[in-house]
């Protein structure tokens, strides 16, 4: 594997931990806390990071466009499951953005069949920054209620606890609403791609 190629992976293997820790309340909750941002970061850093590498080392291949956006729909579904789970994220949010991904494999799956990879649209760059975004705002809505000493092994409501807490939670539903447009809106981009690429 190239470089580029590791660092994606890390996004792989750094997925489940994610979950585990934000979930598994017998970890005291300040260090998880901690982990969680430097899984969070490191997630969303990486993808930025091994772009810059496989350009910088003339190692873009038809692998890594794939292995790239894989790697990215595992490390951002997880990491929405996890917010899903304890009610940050919206369900009907969670599976819009389930069915675009899988969605999008399909798509990619048939043009791999006449040995064509798709890579990453314009449209997909602007879903992937509402997600990070949303993902950023539902963790500091997470970390303030730790910090609080809430109970954030069942389903944290986003309201009715005033002051930052509400704008916060206003903010989060915001974010939310406009990732699931934004998640649409690449799909449709992604399909109008595949009607140029699969003929």
């Amino acid at each position: 594997m190239t470089a580029a190629d590791k660092v994606t992976l890390s996004r792989i293997i750094l997925a489940p931990f994610f979950f585990i820790v934000m979930r598994a309340q017998w970890i005291p909750r300040q260090p998880a806390l901690v982990a969680l941002w430097i899984m969070f970061c490191w997630m969303e850093l990486s993808d930025f990071v091994d772009g810059r590498l496989a350009r910088r080392d003339n190692q873009v291949s038809a692998f890594g466009k794939l292995f790239d956006p894989f790697a990215d729909v595992i490390s951002r579904v997880t990491y929405f499951l996890a917010f899903a789970s304890i009610g940050i994220m919206p369900l009907w949010v969670f599976l819009v953005v389930l069915y675009r991904e899988f969605g999008i494999l399909f798509l990619r799956m048939l043009l791999g069949l006449k040995g064509i990879a798709m890579g990453a649209r314009t449209g997909g760059k602007l879903k992937a920054g509402m997600y990070m975004v949303a993902g950023l705002l539902s963790l500091l809505f997470y970390s303030l209620q730790v910090y609080r000493g809430a109970d954030v092994s069942d389903p944290i409501p986003l309201s009715g606890r005033g002051g930052l807490d509400d704008v916060l939670g206003l903010l989060i539903q915001i974010a939310y609403v406009l990732t699931a447009f934004a998640t649409i809106v690449s799909f449709v981009d992604y399909l109008v791609q595949f009607k140029k690429l699969y003929h």
